[in-house]
């Protein structure tokens, strides 16, 4: 099994990238091999909303400016069997970069059984701070998971004050994503 993280974390360590550690830690040890793309070590463009708001992406599905980096993601989420997306929290959304990314990629995704429809997705948010926004974090990336057909696998949300016990489940949650477990399998 092959799980691709996308990482919307602009910093190389820090809470959110712990938790990251231990998601990647869990699949590694059920035995995937992980990718982990971090969105920052990209240029991306935000959406050009090119064609009169339904270029390339709608008619071919693909994406005019993708030479920025974006096909190349793109294909690194095709070529996996699941995807956990981790962001911090910035003002109760996933942080810009990931949220031109989605942006983007949802227009290319766009009634397609292309790169993520029917395949399931691990979702974080990390707030700091007051951790407020939690959930209106999460709410943002099911949504962008509904609007591709994407399945979500489960939902974590870790702050300074659960970290201690929420990475644990990160790790367990990714662990069972990557022994072939699927959304909706009884556990007993």
């Amino acid at each position: 099994m092959k799980i691709c993280v996308l990482s919307g974390n602009p910093k190389k360590e820090g809470l959110c990238q712990s938790v990251i550690e231990a998601a990647k830690s869990g699949a590694r040890e059920a035995g995937a091999e992980v990718d982990e793309i971090r969105l920052t070590d990209y240029k991306l463009e935000r959406c050009q909303v090119c064609g009169s708001g339904w270029g390339t992406c709608r008619n071919e599905n693909y994406c005019t400016f993708g030479d920025d980096g974006f096909n190349e993601v793109r294909e690194r989420l095709q070529a996996s069997d699941a995807i956990i997306i981790a962001t911090p929290v910035y003002w109760g959304e996933v942080t810009e970069v990931l949220k031109s990314f989605l942006d983007r990629l949802r227009r290319c995704e766009f009634n397609q059984d292309t790169v993520l429809r029917k395949k399931q997705v691990l979702l974080i948010a990390v707030p700091g701070g007051s951790g407020n926004g939690l959930l209106s974090c999460l709410g943002q990336m099911e949504r962008f998971c509904q609007h591709t057909g994407a399945i979500i696998y489960d939902y974590f949300g870790v702050n300074r004050w659960n970290n201690d016990y929420k990475k644990a489940a990160v790790k367990a949650a990714a662990y069972a994503l990557a022994s072939g477990r699927k959304n909706g399998d009884t556990v007993s």
